[in-house]
């Protein structure tokens, strides 16, 4: 019998990148769900500080080259690949050398937060589904975890709705507390406008572009939703207004139990 696909888009997994609470959460789901009979695949970005020669990192010449626009130019994706420790599944790192060069990650050497940021999110939720597409791998579970991944509801709900590869997709967006160290630029609705598909009313539900504001723009576009403990009070009541399954997540350890438990459930039912 084929195994259900699960496809988990990150910005943070350990360990390679454990910065907030998204790493140490994310980091036990494929080694749980990889029992349950799931096919995973992660996607997260490739940043400076992930050692290539330590991870083992290489090249997949057959799925780069794609370019993405961002802020009106062109940036080559160059999709790169390593097994993930203690599990025999694969973690595809997004790569372009002019967004995720600075080793300080989300923040400058002055402990702002980096201007690059809206620049890599609309780079990463792009190439994130495009990668996908030239996979040509569909999945029928989809895991977005943290801010970064944000816009990714609204671009396959959207801009990929009508993609044979994304049609079965059941959508899952999980929300953090206080992972923003500050706030995208005022323009993040222009640039999305720019660079995307996306319509000013696609994109209304990300109001702002605060953190609370993208939480409640995923929410809006996803199927299922996962909060975990903390998560602002308005974001707990957009989840709880949407009437759509909600998972919550009160200790990040009980995390891989609380997912295995929610695809167990859904492959049982057969949904």
């Amino acid at each position: 019998m084929e195994k259900s696909r699960l496809l988990i888009i990150t910005h943070e997994l350990d360990p390679y990148v454990a910065i907030t609470e998204i790493a140490n959460t994310v980091s036990k789901i494929p080694l749980r769900l990889h029992d349950e009979e799931l096919e995973i695949r992660v996607l997260m970005p490739r940043f400076s500080t992930i050692n290539e020669r330590r991870h083992r990192l290489h090249e997949v010449v057959r799925l780069s080259g794609i370019n993405i626009e961002v802020d009106g130019e062109d940036y080559p994706l160059i999709i790169k690949v390593a097994a993930l420790p203690g599990a025999r599944l694969q973690v595809y790192f997004l790569d372009n050398e002019d967004l995720f060069w600075d080793r300080n990650i989300y923040c400058d050497e002055d402990g702002d937060f980096h201007d690059e940021n809206l620049n890599r999110m609309v780079f990463f939720c792009q190439g994130a589904l495009e990668t996908v597409i030239k996979f040509g791998w569909p999945p029928k579970y989809i895991q977005c975890h943290g801010w970064m991944t944000s816009v990714i509801p609204a671009l396959l709900k959207t801009q990929h709705a009508d993609n044979p590869v994304f049609a079965d997709a059941q959508l899952m967006y999980t929300a953090y507390p206080n992972e923003m160290a500050g706030s995208i630029a005022e323009d993040f609705a222009d640039q999305f406008l720019e660079d995307t598909a996306l319509t000013e009313e696609d994109l209304a539900p990300y109001g702002t572009g605060s953190e609370e504001d993208l939480h409640k723009g995923a929410i809006f576009y996803a199927d299922h939703i996962a909060l975990t403990k903390g998560v602002d009070e308005s974001v707990v009541k957009a989840s709880k207004d949407s009437k759509k399954t909600l998972v919550e997540i009160e200790q990040a350890e009980e995390a891989e139990e609380v997912f295995a438990q929610f695809y167990v459930s859904r492959e049982e039912e057969n949904v």
